[in-house]
């Protein structure tokens, strides 16, 4: 069977957009892959994290993806930094990747700005720490968005460098996954911004863990214009707040665009948005409530996590070994 690799960081603030856009897509691919999911605090600490913080924000994840209905019996989840292996080979691939690839990684561009400087060598680095995540499985294939394209192109030249360099064909090529409708969800506010964590307005963003009235009620504020809904998708064009909401009743919904204009076309938004928000509380509602009772379980999520990370050291402990004896490592 092939084998999925994916993960989330542990920023806090799970939305909407990381469960229509990931964690949904996580549950269905379980059916289908022999599934490894990480929750990536290794990459979150390229910028700074409170620890509190940080330990909280794994242990949410891990009830997220739980909740929302990925098998922790079935499926590995743990977390990045219970895994020495990924650390381990992502200094040899810090070895093997070029300055010059690093140096053409826009999401490195827009993320330090001005600051080039400032910013830390493991934020720089992070697309080899990100290929190691994955080749420490011999992963086949990684569901991703589009703004990771990049980095799992430099995951791909990172492998054949190294297969080329050792003449050994030792890691395989792996293919992203982009999968599902709405798997870009932009913010409430701002039908051209992404929905993010980081967005300093709470009203800009569903959380997993808000209850009901706090959907209805961010979705009744969501910006819109003045305009009824049309019935054809092409009437969605130049109306970015109203592509975005429509997007995300047809993901919710399980049907296509088209599906959901046939449906809901000639609505205003004032009767469109009630029908919005009780999909959402429909769907999120379990997952929320669930996650709150996990969160309060924090033996029960730890010992998930701890379990995760003894599997997924088994899994990449003998492609570690692989590694040593092809780059000249004397193993003791």
């Amino acid at each position: 069977m092939e084998q999925i690799f994916s993960g989330i960081q542990p920023t806090g603030n799970l939305h909407l957009g990381n469960y229509l856009g990931a964690i949904r897509n996580f549950v269905a691919l379980q059916d289908s892959y022999e599934c490894i999911y990480c929750i990536v605090d290794l990459h979150a600490i390229t910028q700074w994290q409170e620890p509190d913080e940080l330990r909280r924000n794994t242990r949410e994840v891990t009830a997220a993806f739980i909740a929302s209905g990925i098998d922790p019996a079935k499926n590995v989840i743990f977390h990045q930094s219970g895994n020495p292996n990924h650390a381990e080979l992502a200094w040899i691939f810090n070895c093997v990747a070029r300055l010059g690839w690093l140096n053409r990684m826009t999401q490195f561009k827009d993320k330090v700005g001005k600051n080039r400087e400032a910013a830390s060598v493991g934020l720089y680095a992070y697309p080899n720490l990100m290929a190691a995540d994955i080749l420490a499985y011999k992963a086949t294939h990684v569901p991703v968005g589009e703004d990771q394209k990049q980095h799992l192109e430099l995951c791909r030249d990172i492998a054949q460098k190294f297969n080329n360099d050792f003449k050994i064909d030792l890691f395989p090529l792996i293919e992203p996954l982009i999968l599902g409708p709405a798997t870009r969800v932009m913010s409430l506010r701002d039908g051209a911004a992404k929905m993010s964590k980081s967005d300093p307005s709470d009203n800009s963003r569903i959380n997993l863990t808000d209850d009901s009235d706090a959907i209805a009620k961010k979705f009744r504020r969501a910006r819109t214009d003045p305009d009824a809904l049309p019935s054809e998708p092409g009437g969605l064009e130049g109306r970015p707040e109203a592509a975005n909401l429509v997007g995300i009743y047809a993901a919710l919904s399980g049907c296509t665009v088209p599906d959901a204009l046939r449906d809901i076309g000639g609505m205003q938004f004032s009767q469109f948005k009630p029908r919005l928000a009780e999909i959402a509380v429909a769907v999120l509602g379990p997952i929320g409530a669930e996650m709150q009772r996990l969160m309060a379980d924090t033996a029960y999520i730890d010992t998930v996590l701890r379990d995760g990370a003894a599997r997924a050291r088994a899994l990449s402990e003998p492609v570690l070994a692989q590694v040593f004896d092809v780059v000249g490592f004397v193993r003791s």
